[in-house]
């Protein structure tokens, strides 16, 4: 019989291991045969019936790890030791015994671990590793988000870094993978099936001489079902849509005042050459700017599509009843001063909510840094930031970290699509919008920035359904190890949010950084480059040197630098001088003449070895001839400012010559450049334009960042392989 856990809440039930493994068998998971005994006489008899040697535990719903109470005794090889072994255990637990579990002793030298566990965010999730003793100790293991299929097993097996156990070993065959893969299934299934479980643990899952497993052990939990969670009502794609293309705005609370929301939003909308109508709001009227300051919404002539707000937060509730009279049914919740401040601010915030449901009334925010879609020229933003118009969808749950985000992609000539400070996200989440990004034609790739989820499996199942059509690149701020206060088992304890949101990521295919930085390189390189269709990449460099650095990443980051074959060699030998490096990374040994990078790399755009080139130091001449020409004008007056200005044209076609030639070859062979410069200056953006060209030219200033921005590109297209 089941007993309540004592150590836990009145609503955790802790199962015995007899009735653990009933359930687990249920669902295909193979468990060891024993027998139950209530007696230390049956106990002996059943160790008869089995046949030694046998396994003695003791039995009992608070008796939760065992091995560490000492209450199971292996390899007994006969009746007296039986009978010795269920002494002692009587005596250790005195009265949490409900009787003794008889099991045949399982040989096998490879232990394992399986479960599951319930995240308050994103549900069941399964878990697999290196069980035994070594469990907590090495927290060697993967997971991943229920349900599961074979695709995310094979993942699974292979992340775990212990994965050579899986396979032959000291003389045992390999682990029946037909039997793992119905194990983790039958959790996954279980999971879906009954909710009212929190946790499995089942540790260890020996694999046996013959590669057979074996679950020897296991722990169910159960828990009455958590209070249901007050989710933002989804909204569709077309009504996220509206807020990117509004015609009429009107600014409320609009100021005259330099350096205030009021002033900033409607001067950048304006600046930006905004394509409809802005009117301002103030009770107090005039003008602002030259223009008409109406002193109601309701004043305005004519429809207004969006209003964007920036009064005081405890006027915004006010307003709700003029929006619905003039028939505004969207709103830029500018104002702060809501969720963020703490418990009134939480309170004011859904009782606005409430009220703009009731009046039919949809808000974006509120304490938001704006919006911009460059390709209406709407820059509705605090911060003047306009970057041009491309295929790079921002979402991100900070506005500071939004606009800074926008004004490097500005900076290194990346195209927006559009981009979203969400804010507070009180009725359009996260989910909403990227749920609106999938369906937008416009939205090539999709970049976030997050501190927060709202409604984890909705943001899951939306991010595995996205991954599949337009890459999804994010960083996560915030992300929290300290795991689950409350487990109980093995599998509980090595839970955090960290491993469960990153074990999300692998599932659904999201590109996931850790810097920055990194999101607007990958933003550059998937904007602009033909996806690789494997790792395996070429090094063409000006310097022996940087050539091993790159490679040395290269092996870092998971990717290949295959040999050259004879073939391709002999192609390269007509080309470059006798003494070249013959290997790769392919050195051009320093030669000055302008057609060798062009020629070499077109050789290995046809080589069918390789899946992607990296090029390093044909860019960045230009920066460095400058600093030589400053040193002829000031030591040698023999050159003249004509000779100087003609080579300074020399140089900055070249270079422009072969920024336009990497985009024809990568239009041509379908196959990624990464460009890394010599050095940089102001003037240098890490995406170029090519005009008549489908791709860009991309250049970064270090090898570390071209050889990440490949890695992850690889990775994806592992992804998109595995799930077309």
């Amino acid at each position: 019989m089941s007993k309540t856990d004592k150590t836990k809440s009145s609503s955790r039930v802790t199962l015995s291991e007899s009735d653990s493994k009933r359930i687990l068998a249920g669902y295909g998971i193979p468990v060891v045969k024993e027998v139950i005994a209530h007696t230390i006489e049956e106990a002996v008899k059943a160790s008869r019936e089995l046949g030694f040697p046998v396994v003695l535990k003791g039995l009992g719903s608070t008796l939760l790890h065992k091995t560490e109470r000492g209450i199971v005794h292996l390899n007994l090889v006969d009746t007296a030791s039986v009978e010795q072994a269920a002494t002692l255990i009587q005596e250790e637990v005195g009265e949490e015994l409900e009787g003794f579990l008889v099991q045949p002793q399982v040989k096998g030298k490879r232990e394992f671990v399986a479960g599951m566990f319930r995240d308050r965010q994103f549900g069941p999730v399964i878990l697999f590793g290196l069980g035994g003793v070594f469990t907590e100790a090495f927290s060697d293991v993967s997971l991943r988000l229920a349900p599961i299929d074979e695709i995310d097993i094979e993942e699974m097996l292979n992340e775990v870094k212990a994965k050579s156990l899986l396979g032959a070993f000291r003389g045992e065959q390999a682990a029946d993978r037909t039997q793992l893969v119905k194990t983790l299934l039958g959790l996954s299934r279980l999971s879906l099936e009954q909710t009212d479980i929190a946790e499995i643990d089942i540790n260890p899952l020996i694999v046996g001489p013959n590669g057979s497993i074996s679950a020897v052990d296991a722990l169910i939990i159960k828990e009455d079902s958590p209070a249901k969670q007050d989710y933002s009502i989804p909204v569709t794609p077309a009504s996220i849509e509206y807020f990117f293309h509004p015609k009429p705005i009107a600014f409320i609370g609009a100021s005259g005042t330099v350096g205030k929301w009021g002033y900033n939003l409607p001067m950048n909308t304006l600046s930006g050459k905004f394509e409809s109508e802005v009117y301002l709001v103030n009770p107090r009227g005039g003008t602002i700017a030259g223009r008409k300051v109406y002193k109601s919404v309701e004043e305005i002539p004519g429809n207004v599509d969006l209003a964007v707000v920036t009064i005081p937060a405890a006027k915004v509730l006010d307003l709700i009843p003029q929006l619905q009279r003039k028939k505004i049914k969207d709103v830029l919740l500018i104002t702060s001063g809501f969720g963020e401040t703490g418990v009134d601010g939480k309170s004011l915030e859904k009782e606005l909510v409430k009220k703009a449901r009731e009046a039919g009334i949809l808000i974006l925010g509120p304490n938001t840094m704006g919006i911009c879609n460059p390709h209406i020229h709407l820059y509705c933003m605090g911060v003047h930031v306009q970057p041009p118009a491309g295929s790079t969808a921002i979402l991100s749950q900070s506005g500071n970290m939004g606009v800074q985000l926008l004004a490097f992609a500005h900076q290194q000539g990346i195209g927006i699509r559009g981009f979203c400070g969400s804010g507070n996200e009180a009725m359009l989440t996260i989910e909403d919008f990227l749920n609106a990004f999938e369906l937008d034609d416009l939205t090539e790739t999709v970049v976030i920035y997050m501190e927060s989820v709202k409604n984890g499996r909705r943001f899951f199942e939306s991010a595995k359904r996205v991954s599949k059509k337009k890459p999804v690149i994010l960083l996560k701020g915030g992300q929290s190890g300290a795991g689950n206060l409350a487990a109980s088992s093995h599998t509980g304890a090595m839970t955090s949010d960290s491993k469960t949101f990153d074990a999300m990521c692998k599932q659904t295919g999201i590109i996931q950084v850790n810097q920055s930085l990194e999101l607007l390189d990958l933003a550059a390189s998937f904007s602009s480059l033909p996806l690789p269709k494997g790792n395996r990449v070429a090094i063409m460099t000006l310097g022996g040197g940087w050539g091993v650095v790159t490679a040395d990443l290269c092996e870092y980051f998971g990717l290949e630098v295959p040999a050259l074959t004879p073939e391709l060699m002999e192609r390269i030998d007509k080309i470059l001088p006798p003494y070249w490096s013959r290997v790769n990374p392919i050195d051009l040994v320093g030669e000055n003449d302008p057609s060798l990078p062009k020629t070499v790399l077109e050789e290995l755009m046809k080589w069918d070895g390789c899946d992607a080139i990296i090029n390093l130091g044909i860019i960045g001449k230009r920066v460095m001839a400058e600093h030589l020409f400053q040193s002829m004008i000031s030591s040698d007056p023999s050159y003249t400012k004509e000779f100087i200005e003609g080579a300074r044209e020399i140089v900055a076609a070249f270079e422009a010559d072969y920024i336009k030639y990497v985009a024809t070859l990568m239009d041509k062979y379908q196959k990624p450049v990464y460009g890394v410069s010599i050095v940089t200056d102001e003037k240098d953006k890490t995406v170029n334009s090519v005009e008549g060209c489908k791709y860009k030219s991309v250049f970064f200033p270090t090898p570390e960042r071209a050889v990440k921005s490949m890695a992850k590109m690889a990775e994806y297209h592992h992804f998109i392989s595995r799930h077309s």
